[in-house]
C-alpha cells in the first residue's frame, strides 16, 4: 500500500472503530464492510469476524436473540485464532468480551451496558 492509500485506509478504519465503539453497528457494518473488500488473508477474516459481530449486536438490539447468538458466535470463531495479526486493536480483550457475551446469550442471562463489545485500540507502538 502506497502513503496515501495507507494514509486513507487509517482514516477509515477510525472511523469504522469510532462507529463501533458507539454501537452504531449498522453504520459500523458498512464501515468494516468496506476495509473487508481491500484485504484478504487473515486480515480479511478478522474484519469480517467484526462485521459479524456488528451485525449480531444490530439483531440483539432488535431482540433477535438467535440470530445475535449466532452470529457472534461465527465472528468470535474467525477473529479467536487469529489475535496475533496485529490490526491495532487489543483482539484478545475483544474476544474475551465476546465470549462473554456469547456465553450469557447462550444461558439466557441479564445482559448490561458492560456487556456490548468494545474495540480498544493500541497505541503507536504497540503495533
Amino acid at each position: 500500500m502506497n502513503s496515501v492509500n495507507l494514509e486513507s485506509f487509517e482514516d477509515n478504519f477510525l472511523s469504522a472503530l469510532n462507529l463501533f465503539n458507539n454501537q452504531k453497528w449498522y453504520e459500523a457494518h458498512d464501515a468494516f464492510e468496506d476495509i473487508w473488500n481491500i484485504l484478504d488473508g487473515d486480515e480479511r477474516q478478522i474484519i469480517q469476524g467484526i462485521l459479524q459481530v456488528s451485525v449480531s449486536q444490530f439483531h440483539l438490539s432488535k431482540g433477535n436473540i438467535n440470530g445475535a447468538t449466532i452470529l457472534l458466535g461465527e465472528g468470535l470463531g474467525r477473529i479467536k485464532n487469529r489475535t496475533n495479526i496485529n490490526l491495532g486493536i487489543d483482539l484478545q480483550t475483544f474476544c474475551q468480551c465476546l465470549e462473554e457475551l456469547l456465553r450469557k446469550l447462550q444461558y439466557k442471562e441479564e445482559l448490561n451496558e458492560n456487556d456490548k463489545p468494545y474495540l480498544i485500540r493500541l497505541s503507536k507502538n504497540d503495533f
